[in-house]
């Protein structure tokens, strides 16, 4: 579908507000599903200015509710919206917003963790990875449930190109506990840091936008939310694959107030665990008593350049799980008990 000038004049006629659909539809927010509402259409209205400049582009909201963030995107010229809605109780109330917007509005029933978002919009959106980011941008006040594991596929997803990234670096605004926005954007040696800082900060240009109070919401969190953005880099800071990244990363920081060498011996089975530990260290030029939340992405790329040359060497390395050995151990230790108390119960009775 081709832009025309029409799609930045258009305004939503006056419709019911957000509350008066709430009770309409006597929507209640689901805890189990950590749903919490934005009313203000001030707010919504911010969350989406600050996503950027949306004359004409294609918009893919995630978990939409009542329809909020949704009316404000409708009015900021875009050429198509997108929403994916689990929750079936708020199909009817967007549905009254697609009638409002002839054209505007396409509503898919259905999980944004499974959908195949990459044959949604039309292909002539599509950009060059190495061209400025396509007029197509992911927006979303995320549930809280869903909002690690949902930023984690796609940050995969941008290191593999592929989903919402097979248009090229499309941009993403997205709410997120503040806890876990500080995290997203936080800087070396800050107490924030964590594997979140690292798996988004080597692949995007991550800013958190502002907080907005727990108040602001219906009902109301125990905690603030904070509006983050993030824009896919050319290149990644750190070129390996990315389940091997996240693997170093994860490790690293299991151990997170402990020396780095702790969790980076995880890499490695026990027997050869300390030999290891220390040739990785030694070949990535790092200070074994330097801190996980110390380490900057730069040393990241370090630990997994040598990791895969590592692994390259063993073609087993990087299938160990210490976690398996570990439970292994237990159980041959188990087994080893059971059968020396077997021995010494048969002894004991021949001794009879």
């Amino acid at each position: 579908m081709a832009a025309s000038g029409k799609f930045s004049t258009f305004r939503l006629p006056p419709l019911p507000t957000l509350r008066e659909i709430i009770k309409l539809f006597r929507l209640q927010a689901a805890k189990q599903l950590s749903q919490n509402f934005l009313l203000d259409l001030r707010l919504t209205d911010k969350i989406v200015r600050k996503a950027g400049n949306l004359t004409n582009a294609h918009v893919y909201e995630v978990g939409p509710g009542p329809g909020g963030i949704t009316r404000s995107i409708l009015n900021a010229g875009i050429a198509e919206l997108l929403v994916v809605e689990k929750d079936t109780r708020f199909i009817p109330g967007l549905q009254m917003l697609s009638d409002a917007a002839p054209g505007k509005l396409r509503i898919v029933h259905g999980d944004v963790l499974t959908f195949k978002v990459e044959k949604a919009f039309p292909e002539s959106v599509k950009r060059h990875w190495e061209d400025d980011p396509p007029k197509v941008h992911i927006i979303g006040n995320l549930p809280f449930s869903v909002s690690t594991p949902l930023i984690i596929k796609w940050l995969e997803s941008i290191s593999l190109k592929n989903g919402p990234f097979a248009y090229g670096r499309t941009q993403m605004t997205l709410t997120f506990q503040k806890e876990v926005a500080e995290r997203l954007v936080a800087t070396t040696g800050s107490k924030q840091r964590s594997r979140l800082s690292i798996m988004a900060q080597y692949l995007c240009s991550v800013k958190h936008l502002f907080t907005i109070p727990g108040q602001a919401f219906v009902p109301k969190p125990e905690v603030d939310v904070g509006v983050v953005h993030f824009t896919p880099l050319i290149q990644p800071r750190i070129q390996q694959p990315f389940k091997l990244v996240e693997k170093v990363v994860q490790n690293a920081f299991q151990f997170r107030r402990k020396y780095c060498y702790r969790g980076l011996g995880m890499l490695f089975p026990e027997a050869q665990r300390l030999e290891n530990t220390g040739r990785l260290l030694q070949l990535a030029d790092i200070d074994p008593a330097l801190r996980p939340t110390q380490l900057s992405v730069l040393h990241f790329k370090s630990l997994c350049d040598i990791y895969r040359k590592m692994c390259d060497e063993d073609p087993q390395l990087f299938a160990y799980n210490f976690r398996e050995e570990l439970k292994q151990n237990k159980e041959l230790k188990k087994t080893k008990h059971k059968n020396i108390a077997e021995k010494e119960e048969e002894e004991e009775s021949y001794g009879c």
